[in-house]
């Protein structure tokens, strides 16, 4: 190399000196921008997280109140579980390992996206609960993969435990999760998305009271994830436990007599209005819904044909059929129309308005007087009586005795049921009322149909003479006791003569005690009074084939109270196609009763034995 070129790359090295002189204090000044961001301006942000790997929040999840019966007895309980949630300051590491964990956890991974999904815009304080109930395996692999899966944590659940299983499913309901949709009510304000709330029945309708209030611990962890000290805890205070005025004897002795059949009874006292047992058949488990249900559980459900989530006892509305003559038999006396004395012939048919309607006796019942009509159910009697009432008079008497209307029963969901009036066919049907229809209202058919509940309500107002108090499943005292303000009206008043009182009361009496229908109900020295009704689900000209004649059979009604001059008790029971109301519903009331009077007389007894000791101790 000459001189020449020498000097020539000696001044191109010097040229280029200044840029590397600038592009080094370029990278030194990022350097120390990011070191200023690092240790001044985010240097919070990163203490935050380091103390967030150090040291976790897990939260204590109250338990919620015990549901009990009238005496004491437990109906809803709670059971230890462990659920496995995912802490949200982690998660995202976690998100990357779906597939090991929907792998170890036998965990569906779609199920794993959505729930993260879900809680993605959630404040980040909640967890993400993946797994219920965890088994050992579970926790085996938990610990197997800690280091690979930081965010997992079980904590104690308290599951829910319906000790009874079916029984009284739809009275006490079930729990799940909150909904968005509920979150966003008044109802539900006080929750917190991921809250265990009670979705159905009594678990939701006094939730409020059942809830808990949820604590909370931070403890430290090292590396592995593994607790090493406790920094604070936050016990969780338990809800408050609710007493019901359901009797869990009489109860079940509704429930065992109904069988597989499908139907609804009701047993109050009628002074207070208490609900003393609510049944509605066939039934759920409601400790399927305490863990998470499966969609093929559900899919089952709510695609049975015979609807085991219907409260028939509230939800369904039945023609009440023979039933409905007591009814009708009140609106004749108080208007004038019949007396004790009044007779009425029937030949076994009668023709109104060019058309024939049948008595369910072929042959007909002869001359009856009303003691008669009511005992043996004579239907051309009743046709007659209606004719002369008209649909008008009718409804006023039933709506005035709670028919066609909601009780106010402290459940959700309860249907109105339907008295028919002129009115209300102009306003819904568009169409007039013609004299002819009201025949087939007067024994129960035709448009009127009536819940349960309404039934056992009337009837029980009815014996105390026109007083009809609000059915309720929770007390006022109760209530008041949580702190809770009753605004609730526990009775209506429809005046009744009390010799209207006094034959309608006779004539039940015989029903059940003399040649009746509903002999089936009697107790001996409880005075049961009762009315059957067989209302028809398809009429008795139609052929039906062998396969499905159980599809088209009668339903059964029993309609009670006891005693007949002092009532303690009233119950209505609907059996669906039960056939003869004497022979299927019947019996279901005796059942409920005699346990009632057994515990009665049980009560007395030791009463009795109790005073006697007094007596005997004064003495000497």
């Amino acid at each position: 190399m000459d001189l020449k070129d020498f000097y020539e790359d000696k001044r191109f090295v010097q040229s280029r000196i200044p840029f590397i002189q600038v592009a080094a204090v370029l990278v030194f000044l990022f350097l120390l921008i990011g070191l200023w961001n690092l240790q001044l301006l985010k240097s919070k942000y990163y203490i935050e997280l380091a103390e967030k790997n150090r040291i976790r929040s897990i939260p204590l999840v109250a338990p919620r109140g015990k549901i009990l019966d009238r005496n004491g007895q437990i109906l809803v309980d709670n059971q230890p579980s462990f659920t496995l949630i995912v802490l949200r300051e982690n998660w995202p590491l976690l998100e990357n390992s779906l597939d090991l964990l929907a792998k170890g956890l036998s965990l569906d991974k779609k199920f794993l996206e959505s729930q993260f999904e879900k809680y993605r815009h959630l404040p980040s304080y909640l967890p993400i609960p993946i797994k219920e109930d965890i088994t050992i395996k579970d926790l085996s692999f938990i610990k197997a993969h800690r280091l690979e899966l930081p965010a997992l944590e079980e904590i104690s659940l308290p599951r829910r435990f319906y000790r009874e299983g079916k029984l009284a499913a739809h009275l006490l309901g079930y729990v799940g999760e909150i909904s968005e949709k509920q979150l966003g009510t008044p109802e539900f304000d006080y929750c917190k998305p991921g809250d265990i709330v009670g979705k159905a029945g009594i678990e939701r309708v006094y939730n409020q009271i059942l809830t808990g209030i949820d604590g909370q611990k931070k403890v430290v962890v090292d590396s592995r994830g593994k607790d090493v000290a406790l920094l604070e805890s936050i016990e969780p205070v338990a809800g408050n436990d609710l007493r019901l005025t359901i009797d869990l004897d009489i109860q079940r002795a509704a429930e065992k007599a109904f069988q597989e059949r499908a139907g609804a009874a009701i047993a109050l006292d009628p002074r207070s209005g208490e609900v003393l047992a609510l049944a509605s058949r066939p039934a759920f488990d409601p400790n399927s819904f305490a863990s998470r249900i499966s969609k093929k559980e559900w899919d089952d459900l709510i695609n049975d044909p015979r609807n085991p989530m219907q409260n028939r006892a509230i939800q369904s509305r039945f023609p009440p059929g023979s039933v409905f003559k007591i009814f009708m038999t009140i609106a004749g006396l108080q208007e004038g129309i019949l007396t004790s004395e009044y007779t009425d012939y029937c030949s076994g048919s009668t023709v109104m308005y060019g058309r024939s309607f049948h008595c369910w006796k072929k042959e007909g019942h002869g001359r009856v007087n009303l003691h008669q009509a009511i005992i043996n159910s004579c239907n051309v009697f009743f046709y007659h009586l209606g004719q002369k009432l008209g649909i008008d008079k009718i409804a006023y008497y039933a709506q005035n005795m709670g028919l066609g209307q909601k009780t106010g029963i402290d459940l959700a969901g309860e249907d109105t049921g339907l008295v028919p009036s002129s009115a209300w066919k102009k306003k819904v049907l568009k169409a007039e009322w013609y004299a002819g229809e009201t025949i087939s209202v007067a024994i129960g058919q035709s448009y009127v149909s009536l819940t349960p509940i309404q039934t056992a309500r009337a009837f029980g107002g009815l014996a105390l003479g026109g007083v009809f108090k609000t059915p309720h499943v929770v007390s006022g005292n109760e209530l008041k006791r949580w702190g809770k303000t009753v605004n609730v009206s526990f009775e209506s008043k429809f005046g009744l003569n009390e010799e209207t009182i006094d034959i309608v009361g006779r004539g039940l009496w015989g029903v059940v005690n003399e040649w009746g229908t509903g002999r089936r109900a009697a107790i001996p020295g409880f005075d049961v009074c009762g009315k059957s009704g067989t209302a028809q689900v398809i009429g008795k000209d139609l052929k039906v084939s062998v396969d499905s004649k159980a599809e088209f059979e009668d339903n059964a009604w029993f309609v009670a109270f006891a005693p007949l001059h002092l009532v303690e008790i009233a119950a209505a029971v609907f059996v669906e196609h039960g056939g003869h109301g004497g022979e299927t519903a019947a019996p279901i009331v005796h059942d409920m009763f005699q346990v009632y009077y057994d515990a009665k007389t049980k009560r007395k007894e030791g009463h009795q034995i109790a005073m006697d000791q007094v007596i005997l101790t004064r003495s000497n």
